[in-house]
């Protein structure tokens, strides 16, 4: 397995980008500004992007794998990974994300924690409702995790 940062044509990732955020102008807000890494093993599987917020905190905007790799541990290596290449420079890693069992469970399992919530962010921000699981999302669940402490 190997994860590597992509400097440039980070576009080109963005039929993976688009699993996890369906809206491309969304995508367009955080990419330009966000660091990019992909993970391979023999080929791509998964990708996430993060961004800076401040000095003490930067956030997890997108990661995604692939449907057929899911279930394989690769979100769970690039969350391991990302934690501990941030660790020297941030304090807190955010994620915001939509609130679905599955979704609540990958990020608790990986040190997570709730921290706040933004009302009607998908249906305000989103110009076609979203589902996950059958579930429609409405609010934005954004996660902490404290990556001083995170191994």
């Amino acid at each position: 397995m190997k994860i590597e940062r992509i400097k440039d044509n980070k576009k080109q990732f963005l039929d993976l980008l688009l699993l996890a955020d369906e809206q491309e102008n969304m995508i367009d807000k955080y990419l330009p500004n966000g660091d990019l890494f992909a993970l391979y093993e023999d080929d791509l599987k998964s990708v996430c992007v993060v961004v800076p917020i401040d000095k003490k905190n930067c956030e997890l905007k997108n990661i995604a794998t692939y449907e057929k790799y899911q279930g394989n541990g690769y979100g769970k290596a690039m969350i391991n990974f990302i934690c501990d290449y941030y660790k020297k420079d941030y304090k807190t890693m955010l994620v915001g994300t939509g609130e679905t069992p599955a979704i609540m469970s990958f990020y608790q399992g990986s040190g997570f924690k709730i921290s706040h919530r933004i009302k009607n962010f998908f249906t305000d921000n989103y110009e076609l409702p979203i589902f996950e699981d059958g579930i429609q999302l409405v609010d934005m669940i954004y996660l902490k995790k404290d990556l001083q402490t995170s191994s």
